[in-house]
């Protein structure tokens, strides 16, 4: 690596100032940022990484001063956007990194690149970034052209400059394993063991999805689907065993069952080598039948995540998501039957839903009883067609530079207050059925509790409606 350009990667999401995360102490390794500097150091280019999720933003931008890098490239997506362009504007004032380049990448960048050159950023990279940076950092180091590299964006003589989007990467067997070891995994095996008892570790098998939810940012990975060989996925997996002590393995593919012929080829890989590993996934109920869920349970899964957004046919289609409720209900069920705990994803606040609709989501929940479910409004994030077809019926317009996606106001049927308390009912209804079902620990006090609850949440959604 001798006369090569020194690169530092980074991101600007601190745990400490997040108090809802905080609560929920579940942090993942940067795992993007992982992968890229595996790329790099591939190629032979010195590369460091700062974590900043367990330090706050001054020790943040200290480290970044201490190590004077040529280049900092900086993983950017909706939750930390507004740290970054403080982080951006603190690495500019500072006379140890006036000559760095910055250089923007992740989910957030490609639909805001103008934005984010006015705020400070000398070039983004669109899409998945590992050729992409390093023929950038490259060219720059080489004193070379930059216009016809795939993928960048970049300001020249005040005018912001795109270039022809990347093919998507279709090997994904040449990737090198995430340099997991260049940040300290400890902590965050610490954090989860204290809060809940085990340990876990993020791992990727496949980039892109294939499916047309409106909701979801295709960004990065695009509508595509790629995958590993699933020999290589579990040489891997035997590799981070002898590197870190954890308990649990956490599959970051949007949909881990896609395609059932590798399933079936990595199930054999993982009983073949007497692999043991103890993981949970996500995916969806039209990708799921009794023998997918079997070789679930063969390779080591204890819990999946089958999405379902609603419970109202009406929403799932509106979103586009095509799949048939009363499946989505018979696989979380089926898994259940099986052994393997189900988990699944709820939405509120989709236009065009109805109290109606709501109240079909309950349904579907009580009669489906995942063992875990999360419930979240819905916001538009830029790109989307969420986002596009309600672009003109926004009911705000925040400051970009101060606010994320998730401040926007879609035009719904209720007020926000409305869906607070929809929320509040929705779990007090599960959680008084898991009582009733001795599913948790239950006393006289805390059953009239709970329905004391869900009928004050209920009277409220009507006054709030």
């Amino acid at each position: 690596m001798i006369n090569s350009p020194k690169v530092l990667l980074t991101h600007a999401y601190y745990l400490g100032s997040d108090e809802k995360e905080s609560k929920i102490m579940k942090p993942y390794p940067p795992l993007g940022i992982l992968y890229l500097a595996a790329y790099l150091e591939k190629k032979e280019i010195a590369t460091d990484v700062i974590d900043s999720t367990f330090i706050d933003f001054e020790k943040h931008i200290e480290l970044i001063k201490n190590n004077a890098p040529d280049f900092i490239g900086i993983y950017t997506n909706l939750m930390t956007k507004i740290n970054v362009i403080k982080l951006i504007n603190a690495i500019k004032k500072e006379p140890k990194l006036v000559h760095a380049k910055i250089i923007l990448g992740g989910p957030e960048v490609k639909f805001n690149s103008t934005n984010f050159h006015n705020n400070g950023a000398e070039f983004i990279v669109k899409g998945e970034g590992e050729e992409t940076f390093h023929e950038l950092i490259s060219a720059i180091w080489a004193n070379k052209t930059i216009k016809t590299i795939q993928g960048l964006s970049y300001i020249k003589n005040g005018e912001v400059i795109e270039n022809e989007d990347r093919k998507k990467l279709l090997d994904m067997d040449s990737l090198p394993f995430p340099a997991r070891e260049k940040i300290n995994l400890e902590l965050y095996f610490n954090a989860w063991k204290e809060r809940h008892g085990a340990s876990t570790i993020s791992v990727s098998t496949m980039r892109g999805c294939p499916y047309t939810c409106k909701w979801c940012s295709r960004a990065v990975y695009g509508k595509s689907y790629r995958r590993k060989n699933a020999k290589l996925v579990v040489d891997e997996l035997q590799k981070i065993q002898t590197q870190f002590n954890f308990d649990t393995i956490w599959f970051v593919d949007d949909v881990f069952t896609v395609s059932h012929k590798w399933l079936s080829e990595f199930t054999t890989e993982i009983i073949s080598r007497n692999v043991k590993i103890k993981y949970e996934c996500i995916t969806r109920a039209d990708r799921m039948n009794t023998e997918v869920i079997q070789l679930l349970k063969q390779s080591g899964c204890y819990r999946v995540w089958i999405g379902a957004e609603s419970g109202s046919q009406k929403i799932i289609d509106l979103m586009d998501r095509r799949v048939d409720v009363n499946q989505v209900r018979e696989m979380i069920i089926e898994t259940r039957k099986n052994g393997i705990e189900a988990g699944t994803f709820i939405m509120l606040g989709y236009p065009g839903e109805k109290e109606d609709d709501i109240i079909e989501t309950l349904h579907h929940l009580k009669v489906s009883n995942p063992d875990y479910f999360t419930i979240t409004t819905a916001y538009p994030i830029k790109g989307t067609e969420l986002y596009v077809e309600n672009e003109n019926n926004f009911m705000n317009s925040p400051d970009w530079a101060s606010t994320s996606d998730r401040d926007i106001k879609l035009k719904t049927e209720f007020s926000k207050k409305y869906y607070h308390y929809a929320i509040s009912w929705i779990n007090t209804e599960m959680q008084l059925l898991k009582l009733k079902n001795n599913q948790l620990n239950s006393t006289p006090l805390k059953h009239v509790k709970l329905f004391a609850k869900s009928k004050l949440s209920r009277s409220l959604m009507r006054i709030y409606k």
